[in-house]
């Protein structure tokens, strides 16, 4: 993983689109539906520019934010001061995941699971979560699909263009691992009408519904619902992301 040093600096304008607030209550609507302990410390993992902590704790979740990125979470204390939340961020890679204490909720959202380079990368951050989570403590996450990655994100190349940036967003499909490897150029409008030029790349592996469900429960935790597309529908074949809802039914051991 990277430090998505020029990415952070365009996240939110690139994502503006996404309605983090509609997303955010999802995520409280499965909590809501699983919870059995009375506590609300939630971890928001791999919480980038902070826009979905900012909803859990205006929801009244006491939220604390890892990323791995000082950049995202130089913007997420931007918006923390701008809105006067009490949001507690550390800069952490979730695979040597470090908690002053025990969570009760994990949350991990748009497809930071797939930005993980591998199997063993996936059961690390499993493993760590179980062992900081409460017993019967949620975990929730989504990840980008199988299907996702060969026919949506593939070897296609997009382009957005907000007030001030330009970007191209080129993929490559692994045909044999579905991995999409992904460059992006950022073209910046200056003062003096001019352009400055920055660039970024990172990888995304897609992950079967198979090898997920394996290490959850290897892990320590009971799977209790899997959804597609941010329904409360179960997956399909052709579902872009898939949520999981988990429950810890016994601390991890790390490894």
């Amino acid at each position: 993983m990277s430090g998505y040093s020029a990415f952070a600096r365009y996240y939110d304008e690139l994502t503006a689109n996404i309605d983090y607030r509609k997303r955010g209550e999802y995520f409280h609507e499965i909590i809501q539906k699983y919870k059995t302990t009375k506590e609300n410390i939630l971890l928001d993992l791999a919480c980038g520019t902070g826009s979905i902590s900012e909803v859990m704790a205006q929801l009244g979740y006491d939220v604390i934010g890892v990323d791995n990125s000082d950049e995202m979470l130089g913007i997420a204390l931007d918006k923390k001061y701008d809105s006067g939340l009490d949001i507690q961020y550390l800069c952490q890679d979730m695979r040597k995941l470090d908690m002053f204490g025990t969570i009760d909720i994990t949350i991990c959202a748009l497809d930071s699971i797939n930005h993980l380079a591998s199997l063993e990368d996936v059961r690390k951050v499993f493993e760590n979560v179980a062992f900081f989570s409460e017993q019967d403590g949620l975990f929730i996450f989504d990840v980008n699909t199988v299907y996702k990655h060969r026919h949506i994100l593939a070897d296609n190349t997009f382009t957005y263009e907000t007030e001030h940036v330009y970007c191209v967003w080129e993929n490559t499909l692994d045909p044999e691992t579905a991995e999409v490897k992904m460059q992006l150029e950022f073209f910046e409008l200056e003062d003096n009408g001019m352009y400055s030029r920055s660039s970024d790349g990172f990888s995304e592996k897609a992950y079967s519904e198979e090898d997920i469900e394996k290490l959850l429960e290897e892990s320590g935790f009971e799977l209790l619902a899997k959804y597609g597309d941010d329904s409360f529908a179960p997956p399909e074949a052709d579902s872009q992301r898939i949520v999981y809802a988990a429950r810890c039914i016994r601390n991890g051991q790390k490894m």
